[in-house]
């Protein structure tokens, strides 16, 4: 059956390159197109009457087809199988043509490359056709990989428009739920059918922009805010394969184009907006974050307000989105990143840590006592006693929590040598704020492994200040002493065994 697609793409007409025949020479340009358009009417109207096996059409069309090189149309012809009139014949190799000729061949080889394969409905069709496309993709990689000076001109739009034909496509439904069912670690997701050739397709277009003879200020007539916001739109793709090479590739692009960026950062943007306050789901997020972590890293000093603002409005509120799981050690990355550029921004950030601090979601308390400890880490001492009352009051509540591992995280920032140092020059803030929690649940806390750290924390502050330790326990026993009579007359059961 002949089938036929179009597709909006970025850049010149697709034209199926099958391979120059013999026969290319009995037509014309124009002429052959007109009898393609004809014969195509006529396939179609008499298809019954033609025989399977027929060979003159197949050949008579594959003559046209390359004949046809002035066409215009954004058209894209699938291969119909063996017996089909669109067959993508092999092409020779590189290294069988002189090198005067090897730009042609490179066209020719891109342009074969824009017919498209049916990987879904039908997987077992097609093989020897696939087969030659995979082929001819991956001879393109080593070609332009290991070879100088074949990035010439005439390159860049086929390359561009080649992959663009391939590549951006609207991605199926999601077969995951969505919203509060959705679960990153245990939804499997969706791979993509097509990715022997899709792999190759991005691999190339790696090399393609990472080549010596690369020319940013020629590419860029091609590679402009369109074809970033339809890369940008497949980071939304459930296969995590996709998502490395969508990630290298707009970094590549991020790196190379100086007029795009301020684009894609404000694009990336859009997309956490709508993530944190409309959608919640997105499978590309910690991609995303990936790159901006380079990004972020090569910030010129004093930062901007604009990414200030970033950090603050954009970052920060990710915290509180339920899947931060898939994505948080990239966003913490991040975070650090801004406090290690400027220290100012270190109130705001933990303050907005605390604001967001889970309530009942113990995992997710781990993952903030994990990204605390990181920025505890880079703070200057100026900066963490703006922080500290608030802070240190939070931690008390984590070494009260019944569940162990929050606990036990929390404890382990008693064996930071960087930490303790803060602590002990700010004992007098700090202790009084701690004692109850660390005293009362180093008898109480039913974990054991909770025991022997909250000891090692009471020896650490003992040592500390030893008078300070001392009025601490004496003001304890006092509040202790006031409370037990009231809590027994009030409740009238027995007390807990403090």
């Amino acid at each position: 059956m002949l089938t036929a697609r179009t597709r909006d793409c970025v850049g010149p007409t697709v034209r199926l390159q099958s391979g120059m025949t013999s026969q290319a020479s009995w037509f014309p340009p124009a002429a052959g197109c007109f009898i393609f358009c004809s014969v195509l009417v006529l396939k179609w109207r008499l298809a019954p009457l033609f025989s399977p096996g027929c060979p003159l059409l197949p050949v008579r069309l594959d003559s046209l087809m390359s004949a046809c090189t002035g066409a215009t149309g954004d058209m894209v012809l699938d291969a119909a199988g063996s017996n089909g009139p669109f067959q993508p014949l092999a092409l020779v190799h590189f290294r069988d043509v002189p090198p005067a000729e090897q730009e042609k061949l490179f066209i020719q080889k891109l342009r074969q490359c824009c017919v498209l394969f049916d990987f879904v409905s039908d997987p077992l069709s097609d093989l020897k056709w696939k087969e030659v496309k995979r082929a001819a993709l991956s001879e393109m990689v080593e070609f332009i990989t290991h070879n100088r000076n074949v990035v010439t001109e005439p390159i860049y739009p086929e390359v561009v428009h080649m992959f663009a034909v391939n590549i951006f496509r609207t991605l199926p439904p999601s077969s995951n739920p969505t919203g509060a069912e959705f679960d990153p670690e245990e939804d499997e997701p969706t791979l993509e059918a097509a990715w022997p050739h899709i792999q190759l397709v991005y691999e190339f277009f790696l090399r393609f922009l990472e080549s010596p003879d690369f020319q940013p200020n020629v590419a860029k007539k091609y590679i402009d805010q369109k074809f970033v916001m339809q890369l940008l739109d497949l980071f939304d793709s459930e296969d995590p394969r996709e998502r490395d090479f969508l990630k290298t590739t707009l970094h590549r692009i991020y790196g190379k184009f100086l007029g795009l960026r301020a684009y894609i950062r404000k694009q990336i943007n859009h997309i956490f907006y709508r993530f944190i306050y409309e959608t919640e789901h997105h499978n590309g997020i910690a991609e995303l974050l990936e790159i901006l972590g380079s990004i972020i890293n090569g910030f010129a000093l004093p930062l901007k307000e604009e990414h200030k603002i970033f950090l603050l409005k954009v970052l920060l509120p990710l915290h509180k989105v339920k899947s931060l799981s898939v994505y948080h050690p990239q966003l913490a990355y991040c975070v650090v990143q801004f406090l290690e550029k400027d220290s100012t921004l270190t109130e705001p950030t933990v303050m907005a840590l605390l604001k967001y601090w889970p309530k009942t979601h113990s995992p997710k308390e781990v993952m903030f006592l994990n990204e605390l400890e990181e920025i505890l880490d880079v703070i200057e001492p100026s900066e963490f006693v703006k922080v500290m009352e608030p802070l240190f009051r939070q931690l008390a509540k984590c070494v009260s929590s019944p569940h162990f591992q929050v606990a036990e995280r929390a404890l382990y920032y008693w064996n930071n040598e960087y930490i303790m140092s803060l602590i002990s020059d700010n004992a007098a803030k700090i202790l009084p704020i701690m004692f109850p929690s660390l005293y009362r649940n180093s008898k109480t806390h039913w974990n054991k492994t909770i025991h022997g750290l909250i000891y090692n924390a009471l020896k650490l502050f003992m040592e500390m200040n030893q008078k300070l330790f001392d009025d601490c326990t004496q003001q304890f026993r006092a509040e202790k002493s006031k409370y037990v009579p009231s809590h027994l007359q009030h409740t009238r059961k027995p007390a807990a065994v403090c």
